[in-house]
């Protein structure tokens, strides 16, 4: 889990994974919807610890996006391992 939130690393992140895709990503915090592709958006959606998040995708490849998206969340967006800090 991200100690600081979604902050500019993991955000780019997030921007620079999903436009490797055709599909749309919508990221849900609460009632807001922003631009998954858009890092103003995400840095504005003030995703801080702890912050639940729904992810949505549609398109062609809509699949494929929202699993590497997912995965980046699933790894910790490879925090751990920058930190130096064993995996698990």
């Amino acid at each position: 889990m991200l100690e600081n939130g979604l902050h500019l690393s993991p955000a780019a992140q997030i921007v620079k994974t999903a436009q490797a895709y055709r599909s749309t990503l919508v990221i849900q915090k609460g009632d807001r919807k922003i631009d998954g592709k858009s890092m103003l958006d995400l840095m504005t959606l003030a995703a801080e610890h702890g912050a639940k998040l729904r992810l949505e995708t549609t398109g062609e490849d809509a699949e494929a996006a929202l699993q590497a998206v997912s995965a980046l969340f699933a790894r910790n967006f490879d925090h751990d391992a920058a930190a130096g800090k064993p995996a698990g």
